[in-house]
């Protein structure tokens, strides 16, 4: 239990913190991963260059910030729980991070780092700690008692692997011992372990299951990233898309996420996606539509139909089913894209262009996209009257769309 001394160093402190953050953490990083390579297989090697920095630092300056009153962050703290466990990491994994996080802080503030500021951040990254083990150990157990559940990595045979678009790739899993898989949220994701020969490393990423569940295999559609001048490659999805076939073996963590519907409810839900965001969407959308009372309004967003994954599925789906509508806005369609057949609307996805279809009473929205597409609709929402508690989605991290 946090003394309310502590609580107040710690608060003070953060103004100072939050101006140094990103050195602060990418020196915690540089030396943590020097002393202890092993975590390499575990952290994002990309992000590293790309920013997984800056999320580390406001994950901790959010807790810090609401220290006198953590669980009004419990969203957050499931959130990161979730993917702490789809990633494996173990209660022997926070002692670590805690000692380089420490001397970061000491390295980085020099003589502002005083003995009563850095053991007042032990004791609440002690605290924080616990409470992220906590939530990670009941995730663990709960999966892991499950029919076709496990924990750690279990190996799975790729048995299709389906082209979506020019960019985009499904692969279909199988688990290679014969058995049956987990049951899972629609909006779940799952982890795949891959090694990256260019890092000698394995690297694990996120794909959200892009169908229904059917105990006994996942499917999972993957952007190919290419890089930019300022991005690097994805080393995963490269690596899937040009290495990875029918017949190759995969480790795959258990499912986990918080971002899914309530299969239980029969209220409308409003689907609102762009790019690549549309996969954990599908499988929202195959399993509501199984209740034909219960109305499903799919919006998506692309730049065209060489690029728009799931196009024909998405049309048969609206075709068989009287309780599902979709609109399909493209902002660079090709020239043999035609209007009213391959797309509704051109242009970037503008709410208010389908205002009459998506104010539905007691309807739930779900956004997922880009941080810059998800708060434009998230914005939009809002500014039409839906109330914060119906738009959901998930940014990684404290961040919120709601600012």
């Amino acid at each position: 239990m946090l003394t309310q001394k502590t609580k107040d160093i710690v608060r003070a402190t953060v103004p100072v913190l939050t101006e140094h953050g990103y050195e602060i953490v990418k020196c915690f990083y540089s030396h943590m991963l020097e002393k202890t390579p092993e975590l390499k297989n575990i952290f994002n090697m990309a992000h590293q260059e790309q920013g997984q920095q800056q999320s580390l630092a406001r994950a901790v300056y959010a807790y810090a910030e609401h220290i006198e009153d953590p669980s009004s962050l419990m969203h957050v703290l499931k959130n990161i729980s979730n993917k702490h466990a789809s990633l494996g990491v173990k209660p022997e994994h926070y002692p670590i991070v805690g000692h380089y996080l420490l001397a970061a802080i000491k390295e980085v503030l020099g003589d502002a780092a005083t003995e009563e500021v850095i053991s007042a951040w032990a004791q609440a990254y002690g605290n924080l700690a616990d409470m992220l083990m906590g939530i990670e150990s009941d995730l663990y157990e709960k999966s892991d008692v499950r029919l076709g559940g496990w924990t750690g990595w279990r190996t799975f045979v790729v048995r299709e692997k389906q082209p979506e678009s020019s960019v985009i790739t499904s692969f279909i899993l199988e688990p290679s011992d014969g058995g049956p898989v987990e049951n899972f949220e629609p909006g779940q994701y799952v982890s795949i372990g891959i090694d990256i020969p260019a890092l000698g490393l394995q690297q694990i990423r996120q794909y959200s299951l892009s169908d229904m569940p059917n105990g006994h295999s996942y499917r999972i559609s993957v952007k190919r990233e290419a890089g930019t001048p300022t991005q690097p490659a994805g080393y995963v999805s490269c690596m899937l898309h040009d290495h990875v076939s029918v017949g190759t073996e995969v480790r795959l963590a258990a499912p986990y996420g918080t971002f899914y519907i309530d299969v239980n409810a029969g209220t409308p839900i409003v689907l609102i996606s762009g790019g690549v965001g549309l996969t954990p969407m599908v499988s929202m959308l195959n399993r509501a539509i199984q209740d034909p009372k219960r109305q499903v309004v799919f919006i998506h967003g692309a730049r065209n139909s060489s690029l728009q994954a799931m196009h024909n599925r998405l049309q048969e789906v609206a075709k068989a089913h009287s309780n599902f509508s979709l609109t399909v806005f493209y902002d660079a369609p090709l020239p043999q894209d035609v209007k009213g057949v391959d797309y509704d609307v051109f242009g970037h996805v503008d709410l208010n262009v389908v205002k009459n279809a998506i104010l539905l009473i007691d309807a739930d929205y779900y956004i997922c996209g880009p941080i810059s597409f998800m708060r434009l609709q998230h914005d939009s929402l809002r500014a039409m009257g839906i109330h914060e508690t119906r738009i959901h989605y998930e940014v990684f991290g404290p961040d919120s769309l709601a600012e």
